[in-house]
């Protein structure tokens, strides 16, 4: 089973207009809501992709009793813990038509006390050997900067499988409990190692690198260049972005970890798991939401031949 992490999920509320202009009236030409938060994001590709997960991590007031009803509309299995006080923040995202530009919006979110924390991390270790932990984001301020270490650590040598999808220190942190999957992009990589990385053969070095600091498998991606997948086979993998016009950066590299993972487990072929994360992960990019199994399909077979 995989349980993904979302500490502070949020109703993502999706405004399309020509222009901003401050200070002004604006006039939307569409709008819808989605139920994000990365680790949201990862289960619901997984679903796509025909992957059962269960989503943990923290709700509040009306929104986030809104949020749990739609997640587990979309038929994903749910258990996060009620907070007393406070809501799920409403994340306000803008897409202008007229220059491409994306502006977000992101509240604080609710305050999560010591004792909610302690209930998740309970749960936590419920999980079974061979169990996928999704760790993904940052965390709210009222959450301790290093909850992904003591939830590493608390793990370590239970054959719990981690997939991080984190940067800087909060990545880094994790490395020396060996988790499965670290997938930093090449910003955030290059900020790990105090360089530029805009060639595949330097997000190579750094993949490799991170492997030598712990990671079993390490994927950079690199949005329109593709991704490097440095695997605990000792290989790595090169692929390249299938052709396609990006409309959306919001939750594509969630897609490409549960499009790997997905991948992974089908057939326990890194190669193959990097093709099916390219494809998830380009597929959202190249949609107005997260990706559909259709675009999935189309860009999986294009990845393929």
């Amino acid at each position: 089973m995989i349980y993904t992490v979302t500490f502070n999920p949020a109703v993502d509320y999706v405004l399309r207009l020509d222009s901003v202009m401050t200070g002004s009236v604006n006039r939307t030409s569409s709008e819808e809501i989605c139920w994000g938060g990365k680790g949201i994001n990862v289960s619901s590709v997984l679903k796509t992709l025909d992957t059962p997960s269960t989503a943990l991590g923290f709700t509040a007031g009306f929104t986030g009793q809104a949020l749990e009803d739609a997640v587990k509309s979309m038929g994903i299995d749910c258990d996060f813990i009620r907070l007393d006080k406070g809501f799920t923040r409403i994340c306000v995202k803008l897409f202008e038509t007229d220059n491409g530009k994306e502006t977000e919006i992101n509240p604080q979110g609710p305050f999560i006390d010591g004792n909610a924390v302690d209930r998740l991390l309970k749960k936590i270790d419920c999980l079974k050997s061979g169990d996928f932990l999704v760790l993904a984001g940052s965390v709210p301020k009222s959450v301790p900067n290093d909850i992904y270490e003591t939830i590493c650590k608390r793990l370590d040598g239970s054959g719990v499988l981690i997939a991080a999808d984190a940067s800087g220190e909060l990545l880094t942190k994790l490395l020396k409990y060996k988790p499965f999957l670290v997938k930093p992009n090449h910003h955030e990589v290059g900020e790990i190692f105090g360089c530029k990385v805009f060639t595949k053969e330097k997000a190579e070095a750094c993949a490799l690198q991170l492997r030598v600091m712990g990671a079993l498998n390490v994927i950079v991606s690199m949005a329109e260049m593709g991704a490097v997948l440095a695997a605990e086979d000792s290989n790595v993998y090169h692929i390249g972005s299938p052709k396609g016009t990006a409309v959306n950066s919001v939750g594509a590299g969630d897609s490409m970890l549960a499009g790997f993972l997905a991948g992974y487990i089908k057939t326990k072929d890194y190669n193959t798991a990097l093709r099916w994360g390219t494809a998830a992960g380009s597929a959202t990019a190249f949609s107005k939401g997260l990706a559909d199994r259709e675009t999935f399909d189309c860009l999986l077979k294009e990845i393929s031949e």
